[in-house]
């Protein structure tokens, strides 16, 4: 990072987004937020908001700010593929596009391992590579969001004359309130729920997951790949796989987090028992933990994300990625994942999201 870089953090108040801007913002660059709303403030972030649908709205926000390095962490969940397709990846090139004019010498990706196991309508369906997952498997043959976003910025680079790199990551774990796809608070708050209802907090997936290997990405790690690939001519024009670097089978995980959020723990028995049918009339309890406990979130649509913790959970295959190529070329960070869980319960505490 020089003196003249300057930061665009694109879908900030996320989970990856917010720990961009605590990476970027502690290592003294200057940054600028662009989300929906603003979030909170930090050192060196300015904030702007935009509707990434809209390249009016893009060139507006953008207009004149002297971008150097771009960080896309956005995504907006759609009800097909097609419409995936045509959003996710329209996102990116309007974005791009409204940058067209500034100095950017870097955009880094952030997607996931879809890339591998193919998008919601065929997830974990049909020729899948092997685990662990590499970065040189060849696309799978069906349409996919993580594709066409990687087309564009590929198309972007190529016409507008900067590096990219895209970082494939598993289940990412870190802080954020109302995002989509958020398993650490999920967990957290139905481990809040059966502690109140003195009931143990059940394991929601399958028994593959329960039994097999895993592995997830912590937000600060992903970040901080993010920022490397940005800065190091080793990571320029390449995608990587970002977890944590450790694996881990969530029947050892799953008593562990119990006992850092003060619950009995019930492991996998016959068949998956999904949050969403565990907690279908979860919404009044929460009510009266958050009264409870003086907590700062009543809604608990902004704090659990059932589905999508069904989803990761609830898979019948084996999910893990290989770190060997960003290790090689010079990224070495590794995080333990009991740590990741433990850190951001803590942090969720301090923030008196969860008892």
């Amino acid at each position: 990072m020089s003196h003249t870089s300057h930061a665009l953090v694109v879908g900030a108040t996320g989970i990856a987004g917010g720990a961009l801007l605590d990476r970027l913002s502690g290592d003294g660059w200057e940054v600028t937020a662009l989300s929906r709303r603003p979030g909170a403030e930090r050192p060196g972030v300015t904030w702007r908001s935009a509707d990434l649908r809209s390249p009016g709205s893009l060139a507006s926000a953008l207009d004149g700010v002297p971008l150097t390095h771009v960080f896309f962490t956005a995504w907006s969940r759609q009800d097909t593929e097609a419409e995936n397709i045509a959003v996710n990846g329209g996102m990116v090139r309007d974005l791009l596009a409204a940058l067209a004019d500034a100095p950017v010498r870097h955009v880094a990706l952030m997607t996931g391992l879809k890339h591998y196991l193919g998008p919601f309508e065929a997830y974990g369906q049909g020729a899948m590579p092997d685990t662990p997952f590499h970065e040189d498997e060849p696309r799978l043959d069906v349409d996919n969001f993580y594709y066409a976003q990687e087309d564009e910025l590929f198309a972007a680079a190529e016409r507008q004359g900067f590096t990219w790199s895209v970082h494939r990551s598993h289940t990412v774990l870190g802080h954020a309130v109302g995002n989509a796809m958020n398993m650490g608070l999920t967990i957290a708050v139905a481990a809040a729920i059966s502690r109140h209802l003195d009931r143990p907090l059940v394991f929601p997936g399958s028994e593959t997951q329960w039994n097999g290997l895993t592995d997830v990405t912590d937000a600060d790690l992903l970040a901080a790949q993010m920022v490397w690939a940005s800065t190091h001519p080793e990571g320029a024009d390449e995608a990587f796989n970002t977890a944590n670097g450790d694996v881990f089978r969530w029947r050892w995980m799953w008593p562990r987090i119990a006992a850092d959020l003060g619950v009995a723990a019930e492991g996998f028995d016959t068949e998956p028992r999904p949050f969403e049918q565990q907690m279908a009339e979860a919404a009044p309890v929460w009510a009266e933990i958050v009264a409870q406990h003086g907590l700062v979130e009543p809604d608990i649509t902004r704090v659990a994300s059932w589905w999508h913790t069904d989803a990761d959970l609830g898979r019948d295959i084996e999910v893990m990625t290989d770190m060997s190529k960003s290790r090689l070329a010079g990224f070495t960070e590794h995080h333990r994942t009991r740590d990741s869980f433990s850190r951001l319960f803590e942090r969720y505490r301090a923030a008196r999201l969860i008892p």
